[in-house]
């Protein structure tokens, strides 16, 4: 595996200016880059950032506001990026997890591999599929889901739908609890996702509540995994 650290002088100067590092597009993602921001790795596409370390906003203000699963729990990612999540999780909570996570480019993965994963300590299964082939073919169960689901600035349809949702339903242990990252950044996203979570993902999940964040709304399964 790839082990890839900035010297210090551009870790500071990246505080100034944001630095590129490296570009990795694909059928998937035809602008994918990682910089070097704020002295921590961030993972963009042309209109949209996929992971920023642990400065990454909609999931950092999320775990402040839920009850977080004890650690060594299993923890399914959808959409894993450059890791954000299991970072945040380590970096800012210091709780270490099994991960299965789920990521469909294998350019990402790559990435993540040469950027990232050295950092971790927690144990990562990567699996390059589609989530929604992950999803509907899964058997194991885990005690807390983060779907990070996008496709530059959007999320594809097939994730928006209550048979997806309704197929998570069964991958949740009895205590678990879910995460769903959506936009609502403009008035459209705005609309948009409440629309979803009034019509599908209340359905799916009728306790369910939200959490604002910037420019983003978290949907969580039910109000008592708030804190």
């Amino acid at each position: 595996m790839l082990k890839i650290d900035q010297p210090f002088w551009k870790r500071v100067a990246s505080y100034l200016v944001e630095w590129h590092i490296e570009s990795a597009p694909s059928d998937i993602n035809p602008h994918l880059y990682v910089s070097l921001k704020n002295g921590r790795y961030q993972l963009s596409t042309a209109n949209s950032v996929y992971s920023f370390s642990d400065l990454y906003d909609n999931f950092k203000i999320t775990f402040q506001k839920i009850k977080l699963p004890p650690e060594g729990s299993h923890i399914l990612i959808l959409g894993f990026g450059l890791g954000s999540i299991p970072i945040l999780l380590e970096k800012i909570h210091q709780k270490k997890y099994y991960y299965t996570a789920i990521e469909i480019d294998e350019n990402v993965l790559y990435l993540a591999n040469k950027y990232v994963i050295h950092q971790l300590q927690s144990s990562i299964n990567l699996i390059c599929t589609d989530a929604l082939i992950y999803v509907q073919q899964c058997k194991e169960t885990f005690d807390f889901i983060c779907v990070d689901l996008f496709l530059d600035d959007s999320t594809p349809k097939v994730f928006r739908s209550f048979e997806f949702l309704k197929s998570l339903r069964p991958l949740l242990t009895p205590q678990g609890n879910l995460c769903y990252n959506c936009l609502a950044d403009t008035k459209e996203d705005i609309l948009a996702t409440q629309s979803f979570y009034n019509n599908e993902f209340l359905n799916a999940f009728p306790l369910g509540t939200t959490i604002s964040t910037r420019g983003n709304r978290v949907l969580i399964n039910k109000k008592n995994a708030l804190l």
